[in-house]
């Protein structure tokens, strides 16, 4: 039995498109998985480690090799157990709606609680970083107003940004759903959204 996390970053729900087309993921992948365990994590609804003053210190402990004051120690012990909930997965799916060209920020709040050495990387002098995360797929849903191949992608800080920092942390097999651009006439956005999840469904069913 495998245990899939979902991690959702939009506050709209009902009325999100990456929300959507994840549940379409969700139920395909169930039809096909009946015994795997599914793990939702609604960065919305829970409470993150704040990454302060302490934290910081805490991991620049880590990256020197010192231990812990009270303080840091306590502060890391939150950023553990995040770290640990995370890396409990053998496979990951994410969805995200694009915010500002970028991410939201409780997307980046979780990635900075998680981005951590001895945790999600590791550091070298002489090899340099190194992911610990690795040999697990993931498949990420991005939604987005407007339209950002060709001359566009310039402005594009969201899928980017995500695909760079799970390369990060040692993912190498990552499948993307773009659905865009939600903002166009409902017509469209209805044929863009349907796509989608034909494209989900396909990819949960073989996952």
């Amino acid at each position: 039995m495998a245990r899939l996390l979902y991690i959702e970053s939009s506050p709209r729900k009902a009325r999100s498109k990456s929300i959507e087309v994840s549940n379409a993921f969700l139920d395909a992948y169930k039809a096909a998985n009946p015994d795997d365990e599914i793990v939702i994590l609604d960065l919305w609804n829970m409470t993150l480690p704040e990454f302060d003053g302490y934290t910081i210190d805490a991991k620049y402990q880590v990256l020197h090799g010192q231990g812990f004051d009270d303080d840091q120690a306590k502060a890391w012990e939150a950023v553990v157990a995040c770290c640990d909930a995370f890396k409990s997965a053998d496979k990951y799916v994410i969805s995200l709606p694009m915010w500002n060209f970028g991410v939201p920020y409780k997307l980046k709040h979780y990635i900075d609680v998680i981005a951590q050495p001895g945790q999600t990387f590791s550091f070298d002098p002489e090899s340099g970083y190194s992911g610990l995360v690795t040999g697990r797929p993931a498949v990420v849903i991005y939604a987005r107003g407007g339209s950002y191949g060709g001359e566009g992608s310039g402005m594009d800080h969201q899928k980017p940004y995500v695909e760079q920092m799970l390369g990060f942390f040692g993912f190498t097999d990552i499948q993307s759903v773009v659905i865009e651009p939600t903002l166009a006439a409902p017509q469209d956005v209805a044929s863009t959204v349907l796509a989608a999840v034909e494209k989900s469904r396909s990819i949960a069913a073989k996952f």
